[in-house]
């Protein structure tokens, strides 16, 4: 069973829809919350304005009436996150409303949001048609046949943030098309710990990840590789860490979240059930409430159950290696992560696990998440954690197309001359600067 990916949305498809795609209508879907059943409505192809996203100003207006929307419905928000995953408001306003308002981007396109998160999806369904344009946005709730019925349609563009297996099935369907998409799969998302770090500080950076949204986010830290030198002290300051976060048990407080589904807290507890490694931390368990308590668990070996994927909950292994070199060979042997974080105050260890011997999506020296409040990195994945990439300028990037006005350039006409044969050879003049193979160097060293 795959990791449940997106919570709160499964895809957004961009763009008007070709009519020669569809002859005849285009299904808009509902859900009524009550009987639990799906509603279709149609409205024909041909009714569909096209063209209603061109003006600047028409823009602009639906941009700030989605900050209006989210502004205006805060606590609807919140009340509907809560009761999908027990999301903390302090998460909720960190998270997600704040990040919202502050990153809007507008294009015409459908929203189909995740059937795993029922309230939210049914807020949105509800609420949003009230502030935009309905000839333009379509909200969409259901699962797999409606999903599937979807991508039989031409788009311009398609976002997905889920897991892999889907991922492949979305973009079969784009494929036919040949739709470009943006994929952002999550992943694993390792932290390195080396003998140089500050372990008080790299453990509770690494749970203050592991914790946030009961750990089903992203880009949460999956596993640790920490140094032999400095193994048992890590294991034994992420229990202390846990006391100071939880004093009276997570389960206990309203400052923690729960399992998005059953089917989830199953998949969570077969792992758990099959591991050979070390409980070392370890709360308690509510079923009824698909509640999981932090869990470290120490000792953890490479073909663990731990270690098998994306764990997407709250369970911490820690995987002991001999040194930084160990780490990085451990990494590179599996799909390239969304994220790499390191703990480390070794300027080389930087430079050589980061940048010169790793790829991941980002990489984020000495915390966790805070790489994501950085609106002038772009974030995504690579290869199996997804791709293309988003927030803010290069989210705009990805759905706008550049143009240029004819510069003016007579020597480009007929008939040539030698005057216009010098000017285009001008740049073969550039100097090349000197240069040694180092490989050559090293040989002979």
């Amino acid at each position: 069973m795959s990791p449940p990916g997106a919570l709160l949305f499964s895809v957004l498809l961009y763009g008007r829809l070709s009519r020669s795609t569809h002859p005849r209508s285009f299904s808009y879907l509902s859900w009524k919350r009550d009987s639990a059943t799906m509603t279709h409505g149609y409205t024909p192809i041909d009714e569909i304005p096209v063209g209603l996203t061109k003006p600047i100003a028409r823009r602009q207006h639906q941009l700030l009436q989605l900050a209006h929307f989210v502004k205006d419905n805060q606590e609807g928000f919140e009340t509907a996150i809560h009761a999908d995953l027990g999301k903390p408001l302090h998460e909720v306003l960190m998270g997600k409303i704040t990040a919202v308002f502050e990153r809007a981007l507008i294009c015409f396109c459908a929203l189909k949001l995740s059937e795993i998160a029922p309230n939210y999806a049914s807020f949105i369904a509800e609420n949003l048609p009230k502030y935009l344009d309905k000839d333009a946005f379509c909200v969409a709730l259901g699962g797999v046949p409606e999903i599937t019925k979807i991508l039989e349609l031409k788009w311009d563009h398609i976002y997905y943030t889920g897991n892999g297996r889907v991922a492949r099935i979305i973009a079969t369907a784009a494929a036919k098309h040949l739709t470009p998409l943006i994929l952002e799969l999550g992943g694993e998302s390792p932290v390195i710990v080396d003998a140089t770090a500050d372990i008080e500080h790299a453990a509770k950076r690494t749970l203050a990840g592991k914790t946030t949204n009961c750990a089903q986010i992203c880009v949460t830290p999956d596993f640790v590789l920490v140094e032999r030198s400095v193994a048992s002290k890590f294991v034994e300051a992420c229990a202390e860490v846990l006391k100071g976060f939880y004093p009276q048990g997570a389960l206990n407080t309203q400052r923690y979240g729960r399992i998005v589904s059953e089917e989830h807290y199953g998949r969570l507890k077969g792992l758990l059930d099959r591991t050979k490694g070390r409980i070392v931390a370890s709360g308690g368990a509510r079923p009824e409430e698909k509640g999981i308590e932090p869990i470290v668990i120490a000792d953890v070996n490479p073909g663990d159950s731990l270690l098998e994927g994306e764990i997407f909950g709250p369970f911490l292994p820690i995987v002991t290696v001999e040194n930084v070199a160990g780490a990085i060979d451990y990494i590179n042997d599996r799909d390239h992560p969304l994220v790499l974080y390191l703990f480390t105050t070794n300027e080389s260890t930087k430079t050589k696990a980061m940048l010169q011997n790793t790829t991941s999506g980002n990489a984020c020296i000495n915390d966790t998440f805070t790489q994501l409040s950085i609106n002038e990195m772009p974030f995504g994945g690579v290869g199996e954690s997804g791709y293309g990439r988003q927030v803010q300028y290069y989210s705009y990037e990805n759905f706008v197309y550049g143009r240029a006005e004819e510069p003016f350039h007579v020597l480009r006409y007929p008939p040539y001359t030698a005057e216009s044969v010098a000017f285009f050879s001008q740049v073969m003049k550039t100097p090349i600067p000197e240069s040694t193979n180092p490989a050559e160097v090293d040989v002979k060293n």
